[in-house]
């Protein structure tokens, strides 16, 4: 028998998150483009980053047909959150808002999985990328980072934004990810985790 589930977060309705999810303005715009695999995921990120933002949108699949359509945003510049040997470090807007805002692409899944997404999708792979100076650690502990500065979806679109607009505050959009996190250790009891998952 499967639990009834909140057609919103997709957490089951005894664990719905959705009273921690905030709805946030920001200038840049984020478009997710979620591999299928990432849907069912208990831990599925890019979902919030989504619904806590108003200027997100989340798409699901492999291969996106009306890309070109959803990178010709009037008023933005459209860019990929994703690390290259030539990827430009993100950088706060200028004071006076001359420069175009992003349009912030972010690709959700697992490294391979996202590899894929723009491997299927050569307008995508064709972007200009970006990526962070220093991320910050994740706070992801319930999986091995590949990586020194791997982070889930949410972090890095929460940290991209905190350098792009530093004066706005997006910390709240962690809130829902820092709750499911800690219902999942409690989930699995404290030892469990510390054998599994420290260190």
């Amino acid at each position: 028998m499967s639990r009834i589930q909140c057609s919103r977060c997709l957490r089951p309705q005894a664990h719905c998150l959705c009273p921690l999810i905030p709805l946030l303005d920001s200038r840049t715009r984020v478009l997710l483009l979620q591999h299928p695999s990432e849907v069912g995921h208990a831990l599925n990120t890019a979902r919030f980053a989504a619904l806590g933002l108003r200027n997100a949108e989340l798409r699901v699949g492999e291969v996106f047909e009306d890309l070109p359509a959803l990178l010709q945003q009037p008023g933005y510049r459209a860019c990929l959150l994703f690390p290259a040997d030539k990827a430009e470090t993100l950088t706060a807007y200028s004071e006076d808002q001359s420069d175009l805002p992003l349009l912030l692409v972010v690709p959700d899944g697992t490294w391979r999985k996202a590899r894929k997404l723009l491997h299927l999708n050569p307008v995508l792979a064709a972007l200009p990328r970006v990526t962070l100076a220093d991320a910050a650690p994740t706070r992801y502990r319930l999986r091995k980072a590949p990586g020194p500065g791997a982070l889930s979806t949410l972090e890095a679109v929460v940290q991209a934004l905190e350098v792009l607009e530093p004066h706005t505050d997006f910390a709240p959009l962690l809130r829902p990810f820092e709750a499911l996190i800690e219902g999942q250790i409690a989930a699995m009891g404290e030892e469990t985790f510390r054998r599994n998952h420290s260190g």
